[in-house]
């Protein structure tokens, strides 16, 4: 059985170039600071007009609705530094993966709506369910790097 595909079996110049520019520590951390935007935004946006952090968490039905915003804030923000920074970036992606996973059970019940809010929050359903599996891919190539911390 042939072996599966890794960017440092990439045997064409395309491939290595690919690899070359993928493998710079920039590229790396620009792209999981674009995967973290969502929640270091939420997260400042929230911290910066609690009167709207709390009314969120109340349409949500999420009370006591100062708790919630608090913990969503603190997650999003601690949890996004995580991932950067690389401490413990397997628990920080995790944390977001999870968060994420139920805010999106919350926020983007499309089964229940009828169109044309259904046609959007269909899209946001999946487009957060792609973002889960990213964090995931995030924790699991964290946790594969023997210095990983566990």
């Amino acid at each position: 059985m042939a072996a599966p595909f890794t960017l440092t079996r990439a045997a064409d110049g395309a491939g290595r170039a690919v690899h070359y520019l993928l493998s710079r520590p920039v590229v790396r951390w620009l792209a999981l600071l674009g995967l973290c935007s969502a929640y270091l935004q939420g997260g400042l946006q929230k911290a910066f007009d609690w009167p709207g952090a709390l009314a969120e968490m109340q349409h949500f039905g999420l009370e006591p609705a100062p708790l919630f915003a608090a913990c969503t804030i603190a997650l999003e923000l601690v949890g996004s530094m995580m991932v950067l920074a690389g401490i413990y970036r397997w628990f920080g992606a995790l944390a977001l993966a999870a968060f994420t996973l139920v805010a999106t059970l919350l926020a983007n019940r499309f089964w229940e709506m009828a169109s044309p809010d259904r046609f959007a929050a269909t899209n946001a359903f999946f487009e957060h369910i792609g973002l889960i599996g990213a964090l995931l891919l995030v924790a699991w190539f964290d946790l594969e790097r023997p210095e990983a911390p566990r």
